[in-house]
């Protein structure tokens, strides 16, 4: 078994105990394995193990990857996520090409992303990116803006509204952040209220997966834990 195989059994394993421990169905939490400045070849391992969604946060980097796999058609199944920090100036090609972008964020985004996605295409998923930390560093927009995100989403006939996603403060506090988790769980819930679309709250990472999922997290997205720092046999 490849390294990259066991990885990904591992991080199954950890999903689905967290599943049984948050008294939730088992597979109600989907994997999406975080492949940025990961090289091809480490897809491709991940693929054959029978991960199909895969995030990026790099449109350039993405779009390399993308086109390339594209050529042959054993990978038409693969499952695109775009969840990094997105600029206005590099939203045709992602609107191009990707099922999804989890990293919207403001009203201008969603003008561009609804303007450029291709007629034929079947509409983008789109997800809202809340800072929920707070911290300055980080992208997302605020509480207070979601909503109105949101409207302005459903709005947008080549764009559908899927859910929320957040990247919780990384902290040894778990009341911190569980804090932060149990907040995004709550508006994540009012979203669903609203709009019958909304069935995806993305957020939980290597670190932080088992708080997620307690906290109602339906995708998680793991990096370093399938893809580990260099080797990819």
């Amino acid at each position: 078994m490849s390294q990259i195989a066991q990885h990904l059994a591992q991080v199954a394993d950890r999903i689905a105990k967290a599943e049984t421990e948050a008294g939730r169905t088992t597979g109600s939490v989907a994997l999406l394995a975080v492949s940025k400045t990961k090289p091809l070849e480490a897809i491709v391992a991940a693929y054959d193990c029978g991960q199909r969604r895969f995030g990026e946060s790099y449109a350039q980097e993405a779009v390399d990857k993308i086109d390339r796999l594209r050529q042959d058609p054993a990978f038409d199944d693969l499952e695109w996520h775009f969840i990094g920090p997105l600029q206005s100036n590099k939203t045709r090609p992602v609107a191009e090409r990707f099922q999804w972008v989890q990293s919207v964020d403001r009203a201008k985004l969603i003008e561009r992303l609804q303007s450029q996605r291709p007629p034929h295409m079947p509409p983008l998923n789109i997800c809202l990116q809340i800072n929920i930390s707070g911290e300055l560093s980080k992208s997302g927009t605020t509480e207070e803006q979601i909503f109105s995100l949101a409207e302005q989403v459903s709005r947008s006939d080549r764009l559908v509204l899927r859910g929320l996603m957040a990247i919780p403060e990384h902290t040894d506090d778990a009341e911190r952040l569980a804090g932060q988790m149990a907040r995004m769980q709550q508006l994540f819930t009012r979203l669903q209220a609203k709009y019958p679309s909304v069935d995806t709250l993305s957020m939980g990472m290597t670190e932080d997966l088992e708080p997620a999922v307690h906290h109602g997290s339906t995708m998680v997205r793991i990096g370093t834990a399938i893809f580990g720092a260099r080797d990819y046999s």
